[in-house]
Order: C-alpha cells, then sequence, then structure tokens
C-alpha cells in the first residue's frame, strides 16, 4: 500500500471509539485499520488518496474470494488458448495424422498459423460486442463459437475441413483471450487486481500442459482416435464456461458506463462481500464507484459535447478505434501493442507449437525423448507462473519484466551459440545437446514470471474506461497477429538457421529489456481510474480541471475530505 506523504488518516472501524492522533498511524495498518478488511489513507489535502479491501498477495486473494472464484471462473477462456497451444505440437507428429496427410513446412505453418488469424478476428471484433451487450453475453456467443470450430476439428474428414474448424476456432478463442482479462480487471479489487489477472496467464499455462500430454498419452492410439479425442476434449470446457458465464456478476464499471448506476452499486457490493445493509455505510464501496462515475462523465463530455455522429453507426465505431491513435491515448495503445509483440517473439509459442521439432534440431534423438522433453517446457512453465500470481503486486510490473528480458536474452544468445557451435555432431556433443536444453527451460522459467502473465495485465490496466475494451482488444489483437507471424514461419526458419532463429528470439528480449527499463510504467497497487494521472490524465490540463470539476459535482471530494479532516484522525 502506497503512502502519499504525510498526516494520513484511516477508516475508523464501526465500533471503534475515539481514538488519538498517535494511534491512527498504527491504524494504518491491515490489522489496526479495518472496516471489514478495509483501509483508506488520505493526504493532507484531500485529493490524493488509495484505498484497499484486505491485504496483499496470498492472503488478499483468500479475502477476495468472490472475485477470485470469478476470475478462475473466467480463466478457463485462457485454458482453452492454451489446450490448443499444447496439443497440435502432438497431434502434428501423430502417425495417424501424418500418413493421412502427409503435409510440409509450410503446411504445417498455416494450420498452426490459421488459428492465430481467426483469433486475431475475434479479438478485434468482440471490442464492439463487449460494450454493446455485456461482457458475459460476449463470453457465451465466443464459447458458441469456439465450440462449433472444435466440432469440426474433431470430425474432419480432410484438411481443408481442419483447416476451417481451427479457423472458426480461432475466432471464440481471440474473443475469449480479450473477454477475460478484461473482465478480471473489472471486477478486481485494486490491491490484488495484478494476481487475479496472473491467473489468465497460469490457465493459459495449465492448458497447455493438459494439452500437450493428452497428446502424449493418446499418440498411440490406434486409427484417428489418436488425434480427434485430443481435439474433441477442448468442446468440455468451452460448454462449461457458456453455461457458468449465466451465474457470472455483471462488470460494475461497465453499468456505470451504460448508466445503470444502482445495478452497478449492489454488484460491486457483492463483488466485495458487502450486504445489502453495509452498503449505505461503507465509505470505500462509495469512493470505487463514484470513481467509476467520474471516469464515465469524463468521457462523456470530452468526447460527447460536439459529436454529432450517431452512435452505434459504423462511421462512430470507427472514430472510437481512431481514438487509440489519438494524442490522448497513443502512449496507452503503443504499451498495449508492445507487451504482447515482445510476449510472442520472447519464442515462447515457438517452443509450443514445435518442441518436438526444435528439440531434434538440439541434438535429442528418439520421438519419446524428444516429446517428453518438450512437454517439459509447458511443466516449468506452469510452475514458473506460480510465484507471479504472488507477488506481481508486491514487486511491480517494471522489476519481472526487466527480470525476466534479461535473463531470456541470456538463454537465447547460450542456445543459439551451442546449436552454431555443435549442430553438424550432437551426438560427440551430447552434454552441450542437454545444456541447452537447460537454457530452454530457464528461459522458460524466465517467462512465466515476467512477459507470461504480465502481458495480459498491462494491458487491462493502462487503458481508461471509455477505450478499454477497444484498447485491450486491439492489444490482444497484436498477440494474436504476432503469434500467427510465429506460428506461421518457425518452421522454415528453423529448417533453413537454427541457430538464426535463436539469435532473432535473443534480440526481441534484449530490445524487450530496454522498452520496459524506459518506457513501461509501474502500474502495481493503484485503481485502474488512478493510473491516468500516469498518463497525464489521459489529455492536457484541460482534462484534468474538468476531472477536478465532476469530482467535486459528484462530491468524491468532499467523501474524502471527511475521512481526511482532523476529526476524523480523533
Amino acid at each position: 500500500m502506497a503512502l502519499r506523504g504525510g498526516g494520513y488518516a484511516a477508516i475508523p472501524s464501526d465500533d471503534t471509539a475515539v481514538v488519538d492522533a498517535n494511534a491512527s498511524s498504527q491504524a494504518l495498518l491491515p490489522r489496526e485499520a479495518r472496516l471489514h478488511g478495509g483501509t483508506l489513507i488520505v493526504h493532507p489535502n484531500a485529493h490524493n488518496y488509495s484505498y484497499a479491501y484486505g491485504p496483499r498477495g496470498l492472503p488478499g486473494l483468500l479475502h477476495n474470494y468472490y472475485a477470485l472464484g470469478c476470475a478462475v471462473f473466467v480463466s478457463i477462456g485462457g485454458l482453452l488458448f492454451g489446450y490448443d497451444q499444447g496439443v497440435i505440437a502432438n497431434v502434428l507428429v501423430m502417425k495417424d495424422f501424418t500418413e493421412r496427410w502427409p503435409i510440409g513446412a509450410w503446411e504445417k505453418g498455416v494450420m498452426t498459423a490459421v488459428l492465430e488469424l481467426g483469433s486475431l478476428v475475434g479479438a478485434l471484433a468482440t471490442g464492439v460486442l463487449a460494450d454493446r451487450v455485456s461482457r458475459r453475453t460476449a463470453i457465451i456467443l465466443a464459447c458458441v463459437v469456439f465450440c462449433i470450430g472444435s466440432a469440426f476439428q474433431c470430425a474432419a474428414r480432410s484438411f481443408a475441413h481442419l483447416v476451417f474448424g481451427r479457423a472458426v476456432g480461432g475466432l471464440g478463442v481471440g474473443a475469449l483471450s480479450m473477454l477475460a482479462p478484461l473482465y478480471m480487471a473489472e471486477i478486481s479489487p485494486p490491491e490484488v487486481r495484478g494476481s487475479l489477472m496472473a491467473l489468465e496467464q497460469f490457465s493459459i499455462v495449465l492448458g497447455a500442459v493438459l494439452g500437450f500430454w493428452t497428446g502424449f498419452f493418446t499418440r498411440n492410439v490406434p486409427g484417428s482416435s489418436s488425434w480427434r479425442v485430443p481435439l474433441g476434449i477442448q468442446l468440455g470446457p468451452g460448454i462449461l464456461l457458456a453455461l457458468g458465464s449465466l451465474l457470472l456478476p455483471p462488470s460494475p464499471r461497465l453499468l456505470v458506463m451504460q448508466g445503470r448506476t444502482e445495478e452497478a452499486l449492489q454488484t460491486l457490493a457483492k463483488l466485495r462481500l458487502r450486504t445489502a445493509d453495509e452498503i449505505p455505510a461503507d465509505p470505500l464501496l462509495k469512493v470505487e464507484l463514484l470513481e467509476m462515475q467520474v471516469e464515465a462523465q469524463l468521457v462523456a463530455q470530452t468526447i460527447g459535447p460536439d459529436d454529432d455522429v450517431k452512435a452505434g453507426t459504423l462511421y462512430a465505431e470507427a472514430r472510437t478505434w481512431a481514438r487509440l491513435f489519438g494524442r490522448k491515448y497513443r502512449r496507452r495503445t503503443f504499451i498495449g501493442i508492445m507487451v504482447m509483440f515482445f510476449q510472442q517473439w520472447s519464442g515462447i509459442n515457438a517452443l509450443l507449437y514445435y518442441g518436438p521439432t526444435l528439440m531434434r534440431e538440439l541434438g535429442l534423438q528418439g520421438e519419446g525423448v524428444t516429446l517428453m522433453v518438450s512437454g517439459g517446457i509447458g511443466i516449468v512453465q506452469f510452475f514458473a507462473v506460480l510465484p507471479a500470481i504472488v507477488f506481481i503486486d508486491r514487486l511491480g510490473r517494471k522489476p519481472l519484466l526487466r527480470g525476466g528480458s534479461a535473463v531470456m536474452t541470456f538463454s537465447h544468445f547460450c542456445i543459439a551459440t551451442l546449436v552454431w557451435l555443435y549442430e553438424d555432431d550432437w551426438q560427440s556433443h551430447w552434454f552441450a545437446a542437454w545444456i541447452s536444453v537447460g537454457f530452454v527451460y530457464i528461459f522458460t522459467a524466465a517467462y512465466g514470471v515476467s512477459y507470461g502473465p504480465i502481458g495480459w495485465v498491462l494491458p487491462s490496466e493502462v487503458f481508461p474506461l471509455s477505450v478499454r475494451s477497444k484498447g485491450v482488444s486491439l492489444s490482444t489483437a497484436s498477440n494474436w497477429f504476432n503469434n500467427f507471424l510465429i506460428g506461421l514461419i518457425t518452421p522454415g526458419l528453423m529448417a533453413s538457421t537454427a541457430s538464426g532463429t535463436f539469435l532473432i528470439f535473443a534480440a526481441a528480449c534484449f530490445v524487450g529489456y530496454l522498452w520496459s527499463t524506459y518506457v513501461v510504467p509501474e502500474t502495481a497497487n493503484v485503481s485502474l481510474e488512478e493510473i491516468d494521472a500516469m498518463f497525464g490524465s489521459s489529455a492536457g490540463r484541460e482534462d484534468v480541471e474538468l476531472k477536478a470539476q465532476i469530482e467535486h459535482d459528484l462530491g468524491l471530494h468532499e467523501l474524502i475530505s471527511q475521512w481526511g479532516s482532523p476529526e476524523s484522525a480523533h
């Protein structure tokens, strides 16, 4: 919890008698300044403040168990994404599959990349859909599309059927990859938002592990069942997510944007584990709801009065998208796009999609050995994400990005050097081959605690409410576009120059280190609305003054001043 100067005041609990000024400084500790476990810290000018509903890290996740449960369930969307990544590596080398459809490096690239291309379209289209209907409805529709694509893949009678099914399934996967982190960001308390959103990456990695090992254990099943079964299994979680989404609470931030303030308050209270009787007297709920209202009115007053364009038209949608590249939002847009660029060009999905092929390039021999070692990549990533979930809000985004980039650069460079030196005679240098595998695992662990989870956290944090869904959608589209390029070119690139492939990934990771050091802002432990301040409140001084006026009109200043006054500290 960041302290923003001296003279802070904590929220007194309902059953606490009058306390003196010295005791108030002790009450800043979560265990002493409690209102259902929450704290509000106010600067003497009553304009700067921070608040939390509970502790950070693992205790905070358990404290906010309802929001945690919703986030875990929605992260099934990430599991579907990861499952496809993991299962395709085995399908491409299964005996029945290769005999039924003998395909070369180009066809393998197309089959892998077409899902990413469909996902690119799905992520962009969902940015519009998510605002017009609701997050829950959009998730259900995305699941329906995904299940149709999965059914085509499972029942494919030709290679064209398989490619078509992957393209359709990609539409659903792309939509879910945008909707899941967006919904998580909008229901999360500020103190554990990063941890909750890291669940998206955790689910992706879990899906990749399950997909790979499902294919590994079915690879020797006679006939087409060897690949139809693992491709068909993904229908199960898709149907589960569609049905379960009917029970999810709506996004309170979207409700505020739609003018349904009372519904937003009720939903927010449910997410923060407040009863109906506690709502009127809970200042934390009031502060968070007023922040949402301020943001919504700022957007309406900034872009609404001079716009004669009819809402909902194609031209209006085009203008909304164009705003992302305007002066107010271009830096945010750049950060959202580039974090996904570096996430993909780190090389992680090249290892997941073509793990067995890459392991052979590193000198490993035998189908069982190459599959087992490449399957270890997903397992290492799975365990690496766990500490990220716990520490992402404690350590911050920038230190993890910088450290991860440095380790990934070093690992790729070492692999490239070993491949260049020994690729013509791996049998005589088997120890070097296993050292290369070790560096692959080190790279994977570094990715798992850095760009893996943070790639999904940053886009949902840096965009304000007015463009958040479209901003996240564009960022996710960047993920899928670069994912598409990686899937398409990796087979040919590895066949041409294995060492050069790893050098390309090393260069991308090094540039990512420079970018995360000098460009990325630290967004940990602040509310979504407070992040505006890091970008100059999304505009010039006029927007700052307008926001202050709206805060005053809505009573946010008065509410904060109530807790920052001397009387509240006694």
